[in-house]
């Protein structure tokens, strides 16, 4: 075998076990009763870091589909780079209009 298949093969076992990773971790959010035991769930993977990264993904999308602001005022009222803002612009727009509105369902109902 070629050093670029080894380094193919390592890479696709690599892709899989994160993979199985990610389907454990969301099945297990899946069987959480309540939000309670869902936030504890959430302690034990997620570091405080990643929590804020997360809400502020949230805050951003949020705001994307509201459509109230311009890109410039969602990256300045929550402290994130235009770049960010844009990112999330980017991958709303590749995503099916079921999920769009279900996000808007569930987002933009929300205080």
């Amino acid at each position: 075998m070629k050093k670029a298949e080894i380094a193919e093969d390592i890479e696709n076992k690599y892709i899989a076990q994160y993979q199985d990773g990610w389907n454990a971790f969301m099945k297990l959010c899946l069987t959480a009763k309540n939000s309670d035991a869902l936030s504890s769930v959430f302690e034990i993977f997620l570091t405080p870091e990643e929590k804020k990264d997360i809400a502020t993904r949230c805050l951003i999308v949020k705001d994307l589909l509201e459509e109230q602001k311009t890109q410039r005022e969602m990256a300045k009222d929550l402290k994130v780079s235009i770049a960010k803002i844009t990112r999330g612009s980017n991958e709303l727009k590749r995503q099916d209009e079921k999920l769009i509105h279900y996000l808007k369902r569930f987002l933009c109902s929300a205080p």
